[in-house]
C-alpha cells in the first residue's frame, strides 16, 4: 500500500515530527477504527492539532491513507506478500498458498479490519480516495499476473486469473472477519486455489 506524499509545505523537510504524529494515529485507528474520526479527532489521537496535521499531511483523507500504509508496516507478513509473490525461486503454488496463509493468520486480523473499513469509506468518497482505490484494485493483481506470465500464461489470460485469485483472497478475508468458521474457510481457500492453479496451468503456452 503506497503512502501519499507529504503536503508541499512539508516536502523536503526532516520528518521526525510527522512520523511521530503518524505512529500515534496508527496505534489509535488500529484500536478504534476511522469511520467516526474527524480531522479534530485525528489530531487529538496524534497529540496535536488540526493545523499541524494539515501541514504534514494535507487533508484528513491523506492522514487516513498514510495511517493504513503505516499500519501495514506493523504486520511484516502482510508487507512480505508481494516480495514473496515476486520470488521466482519459489514454486508458484507455494507462493500462492503462502500468501493465503499470511492473509488468514489471526495475527493480521487487526490490519484487515482497518483495511476493509477504509476501503468501504473510500467506496463512498471515491473522489477523495482515487489513488487508494486504484492501488487496491491493481497492486496485488499486477504481481499475481506477473507470476502467471512468468509460468508462460499469456498476458491477458494471466490478468484475468490474477483478478480471480485476488477476489478469492478478499472474499475469504472478509469471511474470516465476519467470524466465519476458520477451518471451513481455510479448506475453501485450499480447494479453490488448487482448482484455479489447474486452470492456470492449462493456459500455459
Amino acid at each position: 500500500m503506497t503512502e501519499p506524499k507529504p503536503s508541499d509545505a512539508a516536502a523536503g523537510e526532516s520528518q521526525p515530527r510527522r512520523q511521530q504524529l503518524l505512529e500515534n494515529i496508527i496505534g489509535y485507528v488500529l484500536e478504534n477504527g476511522v469511520s467516526q474520526l474527524t480531522l479534530r479527532a485525528l489530531a487529538q489521537a496524534a497529540g496535536s492539532n488540526n493545523r499541524m496535521l494539515l501541514y504534514y499531511f494535507g487533508s484528513r483523507e491523506n492522514v487516513i491513507v498514510a495511517a493504513l500504509a503505516g499500519a501495514e508496516d506493523r504486520f511484516p507478513g502482510m508487507r512480505a506478500i508481494i516480495p514473496n509473490l515476486d520470488d521466482q525461486s519459489i514454486p508458484l503454488d507455494t507462493r500462492l498458498f503462502d500468501a493465503w496463509q499470511t492473509i488468514a493468520d489471526p495475527l493480521n486480523r487487526p490490519f484487515h479490519r482497518l483495511f476493509f473499513e477504509i476501503f468501504g469509506i473510500a467506496g463512498f468518497q471515491h473522489q477523495q480516495f482515487t489513488d487508494l482505490l486504484t492501488a487496491i484494485s491493481t497492486e496485488w493483481v499486477a504481481h499475481v499476473a506477473a507470476a502467471f506470465e512468468h509460468e508462460g500464461v499469456p498476458d491477458a489470460v494471466a490478468l484475468v486469473f490474477a483478478h480471480e485469485f485476488v477476489a478469492l483472497w478478499r472474499g475469504l478475508q472478509a469471511t474470516l472477519l465476519s467470524m466465519g468458521d476458520e477451518d471451513l474457510v481455510n479448506r475453501a481457500a485450499i480447494d479453490a486455489t488448487t482448482a484455479l492453479l489447474a486452470r492456470v496451468r492449462l493456459a500455459v503456452v
